[in-house]
């Protein structure tokens, strides 16, 4: 009986810890959106003339719907200085076309398009923008995915961060506005949950960092090897920061989110993908185990049952206060980020918020039962540390 009291006490207290952590990250995150989020400096930090050079690669493969006009906004941006290397693994890529058709209608741009690759290792990716890697002839690298849509001063808020000390200036991944519920779907979890943990992680000190658009000093990255020292892991974005990091350099946001604006997308899309993340956090970062009780539910449940055993509340109107209170603060980050008017209702998002919220144990133990994954045309299985092994069809 000791026992088992001292283990309900236990969970009594870590209960407590649980909501002042998680109420923390809402506040912060929230406050972060609202001071620094697409906030027009009222001063450049330096002369437009003088902005430095930009290299970007740009990873294609396959084609969708919002390919063009996406790659399109790369063209037109309003930037002094800067090159686009459009990488393409297979000549009979559809994207080559799209890229040729491109290159054509802007030839005052300074943009190549390579194709063919270089198989350095494992990761697909790497192995894509090698060529235009090692093509790069500025002093900034701008790996930015294919899906990613930007805006004319999207380069200038970028290199504006880029100061002194910083070595690599990211974006908060978020969602364009499309139509249909499973882009509603992709919206309130990259409005809520994501960046409550992205933001905390960066605010706090931790360096939490996605590949969707990073622009890094390439000097850097070639003290750490270039992007070869990467290929042997999947998620390479997350190791590449960890190198910039340990060699002293700071970490900056971008005022601009990275705005994803995929012209295909799906419920079971946004299922595996976020599947396929959780794996690759497990295999790198083992405390990632707690992850399930960050989440809305399962944390309403704990700290519910703490507030009932320490202060004799009714569990289930803590339960459902709880949660009503996590949905509020989830609309007003959401609304933060979005930076504007959403383009769904408040019914939608409340359907799609609790649709979101239910799927989230699930996707954990999900990713925890296999641990291979489906990325591009590979799979691949994952091993402690982050590195992965390709399965090879016998």
């Amino acid at each position: 009986m000791a026992v088992l009291e001292a283990a309900m006490q236990g969970l009594a207290v870590f209960g407590l810890i649980l909501f002042l952590v998680l109420w923390l990250m809402h506040f912060m995150s929230i406050i972060y959106v609202r001071l620094h989020l697409h906030r027009k400096r009222s001063e450049v930090k330096q002369p437009f003339g003088q902005l430095v050079g930009v290299s970007l690669l740009k990873p294609l493969k396959g084609i969708d719907p919002n390919l063009i006009s996406n790659l399109e906004t790369f063209f037109t941006l309003d930037y002094p200085k800067y090159e686009i290397l459009l990488c393409v693994q297979d000549q009979d890529d559809p994207a080559v076309d799209v890229c040729k058709k491109l290159l054509g209608k802007y030839p005052n741009v300074d943009a190549r398009l390579f194709i063919g690759g270089k198989k350095v290792g494992i990761n697909p990716k790497i192995n894509n923008l090698m060529p235009g890697y090692e093509a790069a002839k500025y002093s900034l690298v701008w790996i930015c995915d294919s899906g990613i849509r930007v805006k004319p001063d999207t380069l200038t808020d970028l290199t504006n961060q880029m100061t002194e000390k910083v070595g690599l200036v990211h974006g908060l991944p978020y969602v364009a506005d499309r139509q249909g519920f499973a882009a509603t779907l992709e919206q309130v979890y990259f409005g809520t949950s994501h960046p409550r943990s992205y933001i905390s992680a960066n605010v706090t000190g931790i360096k939490c960092v996605t590949g969707m658009s990073c622009l890094m000093r390439k000097d850097v990255l070639d003290q750490a090897g270039g992007l070869v020292a990467f290929a042997q892991y999947i998620a390479e974005d997350y190791f590449m920061a960890k190198a910039i990091a340990d060699r002293g350099w700071k970490f900056s946001m971008a005022t601009q989110v990275a705005l994803q604006n995929s012209g295909s997308y799906s419920i079971g899309q946004f299922q595996s993908r976020m599947i396929r993340w959780t794996k690759l956090r497990i295999n790198m970062l083992p405390g990632t185990v707690l992850e399930p009780v960050s989440e809305c539910f399962l944390a309403s449940l704990i700290i519910g049952w703490a507030a009932h055993y320490i202060f004799r509340w009714d569990m289930m109107v803590f339960f459902m206060c709880h949660c009503l209170a996590w949905f509020l603060f989830d609309y007003v980050q959401l609304t933060g980020v979005q930076g504007g008017p959403l383009c769904f209702s408040k019914l939608d998002f409340a359907v799609a918020w609790f649709i979101r919220e239910s799927m989230a144990v699930q996707i954990f133990l999900s990713a925890l039962w296999d641990p291979t994954i489906s990325w591009r045309t590979g799979r691949y299985r994952l091993r402690c540390g982050g590195t992965a092994e390709e399965i090879l069809d016998v």
